[in-house]
């Protein structure tokens, strides 16, 4: 008996209200079903909670994002789950890490299925903490952030790298970057910007007060954990998101994710082009 193999699929996640990527997906399906290539499209709301539930559980063998970089976050939470290549393409104002759009889109998708486009395994963030006794395990692409919650109080906040006490931060909040994330809320606090490819993670203080304002970079290998060392309560805030509240004495640890997301490119366009394309844009 002779199996038949299972059809690739390819989802085309398109921002709200951007016509041009929904045409773009539209044309680009038609010809790619007429390879034997299975199509479906989202056209994802702005809202991060209606977001994450057009997307929980759809499947398909590579991720397409047609939208700026918070589209893109969305779909990659989906991709890294899921063990599959994501492409991102821009149609927002800035995209540091996203590329243009060729006018010829399913060439480059056919060689992504066949093994024979460009990947880059990029790190993410595992982050664990305890909420209402609890434990949670959160999966993080650009950043986790333990924020104040008091409009003009800073929050308190010991850093801790391995087990050994670091710093104890008085400030707005305390961001923990991948290198793909260092543009991002990280390069808005100050902090370095890294090379997707690179091992680390990046811990940056925003707006400290009388302490320490430059950023530390970690190996990948290592941990760091926040602690709530003041009165003042603080959030966890990941991707933008807020997923917890974090009261006095509770911690949240941070390290890289044992998986790697695994990004597609069209091109071969070194990431140093395509960041300070993103630099110049935002400039504009």
């Amino acid at each position: 008996m002779q199996w038949m193999m299972a059809m690739p699929e390819v989802l085309f996640v398109v921002a709200e209200g951007r016509p041009a990527a929904m045409e773009l997906a539209e044309r680009t399906s038609g010809i790619l079903r007429d390879r034997a290539v299975a199509c479906s499209t989202v056209d994802l709301v702005g809202d991060p909670a209606l977001a994450a539930e057009q997307l929980d559980g759809m499947h398909s063998d590579l991720i397409v994002s047609l939208g700026g970089d918070g589209t893109f976050l969305r779909c990659a939470r989906l991709a890294h789950q899921l063990d599959i290549p994501i492409l991102g393409l821009n149609f927002g104002r800035v995209g540091y890490l996203l590329e243009h759009p060729p006018s010829d889109l399913a060439g480059p998708i056919s060689d992504i299925l066949d093994g024979r486009g460009h990947l880059e395994e990029r790190s993410v963030i595992s982050l664990h903490f305890n909420h209402e006794g609890q434990a949670r395990d959160v999966v993080v692409i650009n950043e986790a952030t333990i924020e104040r919650t008091l409009p003009g109080h800073t929050v308190r906040v010991k850093a801790s790298v391995d087990g050994n006490s670091f710093l104890e931060y008085a400030a707005d909040g305390v961001v923990v970057a991948s290198p793909m994330g260092s543009t991002a809320y990280n390069l808005s606090a100050g902090g370095p910007i890294v090379m997707p490819q690179l091992d680390v993670l990046i811990v940056t203080p925003v707006a400290p007060h009388l302490t320490v304002d430059r950023s530390l970079v970690v190996d990948g290998s290592q941990s760091i954990e926040l602690t709530i060392s003041g009165e003042r309560p603080a959030i966890c805030v990941v991707d933008g998101v807020g997923i917890a509240n974090v009261d006095h004495g509770e911690s949240v640890v941070i390290r890289r994710h044992e998986r790697r997301l695994r990004v597609a490119s069209v091109a071969q366009t070194p990431a140093v082009s395509r960041l300070r394309a993103g630099l110049r844009q935002s400039h504009e």
